[in-house]
């Protein structure tokens, strides 16, 4: 047997249709797409068109809102600052803010703040300054000899329409 002798069986690939070639060869005059109208047109279709039925979309109930006022904070854990206490980046003898955990590659950026969340430990003190923490991870700096100190979230830019001043 060689390479060139291989074939596949009879009736494993199928053949293409090679439409639009007239009304003698089965497949032309409106090439397999039905009549006139939107749906013979390349391009377009009723998205989510059920055939007049209530489409699923319609059917499903409506759930949920996007809350506008909502701060978007980047969340660190004890665990990551350790690693970079360990590493040589961060100093543990100075007081730990924002743009420290930056700076070290804690975070990658601030976001609407930061907020402290407990995974791993702390085996140093630290003096932190963020805008949110847990309480167990208040709980686990204190434990190690620290300090959380917790400011206040940086506010959304603007006021939304609509809303008194």
């Amino acid at each position: 047997m060689k390479l060139n002798e291989i074939f596949d069986n009879a009736g494993a690939r199928k053949a293409r249709m090679r439409i639009g070639g007239g009304i003698g060869s089965g497949k032309g005059k409106t090439g397999g797409r039905g009549g006139k109208g939107q749906t013979a047109r390349t391009g377009v279709r009723i998205k989510g068109f059920e055939g007049g039925q209530m489409p699923l979309h319609r059917r499903l109930p409506k759930r949920g809102f996007n809350n506008i006022f909502a701060l978007d904070f980047n969340e660190v854990n004890l665990d990551r600052i350790q690693a970079a206490i360990d590493r040589g980046a961060l100093d543990a003898k100075e007081a730990l803010d924002v743009e420290a955990l930056v700076k070290a590659g804690v975070l990658r950026r601030v976001k609407d703040g930061v907020r402290l969340l407990a995974r791993g430990e702390i085996k140093v003190p630290l003096k932190i300054t963020v805008h949110g923490a847990s309480k167990a991870a208040v709980e686990a700096v204190e434990k190690a000899g620290g300090s959380v100190t917790i400011m206040a979230p940086a506010k959304a830019a603007g006021k939304p329409a609509g809303t008194a001043a």
